[in-house]
Formats: structure tokens, sequence, C-alpha cells
């Protein structure tokens, strides 16, 4: 199987590198980028080939692409890789308005390709617990979930609302969202949210807290801020605490991990090694086209993850909570 980058603005596009040449079978056949030097710094990095337009990477051999481009530019870039036939992988959120969003759906489904949300967290083994643990009964009912995804403000386009749709609100919601649809197969059915900027001079929100309902009655609360320094040990985390009527269960991504501290500089050195979610995530994406089935995250989750983003900024204007369909 070959597969291609499209654009290397998002942070993620080097791990899903790593994990495409680590899989058996598996070709990454070359990559292109709206910005030509960050495309070649990219492919030198990957010892591959540097395609000189999108369009001349979906006219190879290539099976699959895997778009990480600015949010804004997902609609674009999907619908040339549909018409050309590719499947494709997109990185979240699916796009920055649900009318793009709704407009991906309908090319890849018309084209007839594979489209897969890039929601990797739904492949760490601690999630994968926790959705056994509550599919045999183990949890109960529901009642309370308490959840963060704060990490470092990114910078680049994340910060240009044209280009990725909001900031830490729309970046950190839609991973919590969509694992919370798939674990307890509810959801979200209200939206009340607090967002400002207290950490950067950027032109986004970098901090939040929404509350939400849930289908199956549940209370949420969701953290999704920017606000660990530049300095911090660890990109950021996603933490979920589970309070149901028979058992209370946590969920901390960045748990494995091995923290030294000593007299030296620095004296404190914080790796991770858990599992790799991003290899199991571009894995499915794979499987799915090998195997001539759909993947296992869909755009209508993409769509669904950017709903509930799009209804805590309407909160947030409005002052109100927002009810969702």
């Amino acid at each position: 199987m070959k597969i291609g980058i499209m654009s290397f603005a998002h942070l993620h596009a080097h791990a899903y590198v790593d994990a495409i040449r680590q899989m058996p079978g598996v070709e990454l056949i070359g990559v292109a980028d709206s910005d030509l030097s960050r495309g070649q710094a990219a492919a030198d990095q990957a010892e591959t080939k540097l395609f000189p337009t999108f369009e001349a990477l979906l006219e190879s051999d290539v099976d699959g692409v895997v778009i990480t481009a600015a949010n804004a530019d997902h609609r674009r870039l999907t619908e040339m890789a549909a018409a050309a036939g590719k499947h494709i992988l997109c990185e979240k959120p699916i796009a920055t308005s649900l009318e793009d969003a709704r407009a991906m759906e309908k090319a890849v489904k018309e084209a007839g390709v594979k489209f897969q949300m890039a929601f990797p967290c739904r492949f760490i083994p601690a999630v994968q617990n926790l959705k056994r643990q509550y599919d045999h009964g183990g949890l109960g009912r529901v009642v309370l979930i308490r959840s963060t995804n704060r990490g470092k403000m990114p910078g680049g386009f994340f910060v240009e609302p044209e280009l990725s749709g909001g900031g830490a609100v729309i970046d950190h919601t839609v991973h919590i969202v969509d694992l919370v649809r798939w674990i307890f197969q509810t959801e979200i059915v209200e939206v009340y949210a607090e967002i400002d900027r207290h950490f950067h001079d950027i032109p986004t929100e970098d901090c939040g807290l929404l509350t939400m309902e849930l289908a199956n009655g549940a209370f949420m609360t969701l953290d999704p801020s920017w606000s660990r320094p530049d300095d911090f040990y660890t990109w950021g985390d996603v933490y979920l605490k589970v309070v149901g009527t028979n058992a209370v269960s946590e969920v901390d991504m960045m748990r494995q991990s091995l923290e030294r501290i000593g007299a030296g500089k620095p004296n404190y050195e914080w790796d991770f090694w858990g599992s790799n979610s991003d290899y199991y995530l571009v894995k499915e994406f794979v499987d799915s086209f090998r195997e001539d089935r759909e993947p296992s995250i869909t755009a209508a989750d993409g769509i669904k993850a950017l709903e509930v983003a799009a209804a805590a900024y309407e909160s947030g204007k409005t002052k109100a909570p927002v009810r969702l369909r």
C-alpha cells in the first residue's frame, strides 16, 4: 500500500510519517505541501519524494493520503483526493464549519472512497479498557464525567481564526467528545461554555470550560485549554474520570511515563513509554481499504464532534446553554 502526506501545516504530520514508515507492507510514496520549503524539509527528514503540487501527488499511484493541512483547507484537499479516487485520513477537526464538513462527507460518499477521521485517542489501551468495563456493565449507569485536554499553545495556523476555525476549544474539544460518544454510545444534547483568553497574546481563545448534558442523563465537564507553558515537560494531557453507579474509573493518557529527578541539569526529565496510538490509527486506515470496509472512525463522527465545538462557541457568545439536535 502506498500512502502520501498532503501538507505539513499540522504538527501531527511527522507522527504519521513515523507510523507509516514502521508499518509492514506500507510505503510512504511522497509528500506535497503548499509551502515548498517546508515540504522539502519534511521530505528530506522522511527520506521520501517531494511532489511539486497536491495534484501531482494525486496523479501518482498512491492508494491513500493523510491530510494534515490547516483546518480550513480540509474540505478543498478532501474533495481533490476524493475526485482522484484516493482514500483519505483527515486530521481533526474535520473542518472549520459544519457546511464544509457535510460537503466533505458528501464528496467521499459520491466518490466511493474510504474516509477516516484522525481520532487516535480511541487506540489508547486504557481508553479501550474503559470501554470494555462500561460495555460489560462494570461501571453501571454513568452519572458524571470530568475531563481535560490541556496543552501548550501550538502557534502557527492554530491561532489564525480564518485558518483554524477557533482556538483551544475547537482544537481540544473534539478529541474528548469523540471518546465519550464512542465509549458510552451516547450523544451530547446540551452545551454551556465559558470561553476566554488568559495565557497568551493571540487572536483566538486559549482557555474555556464546557459543561455538557448527555443523552444518557450524565453530566460532563471539559477543560480544553492551552494552559501549559512552553517549557512544560509534555505537550498536554487527555484525562477522563467517570463516576458510575457501580464504580469510578480514571483514564490518564500520559500516565505511562518515566520521571527522573537528579542533581544535574536538567534536574527533571520525563519520557513517555506507552503505546503508539498514531500507529494504530494509521493501521486502521490502511486496513479499511485493504479489507474493503468502512473505517471505524467516519466523517459522521467528525461532524458530531464539530457540532459540539460549534455549540460551545455559540454558547460562549450568547452566555446561554445551547441545545443540539
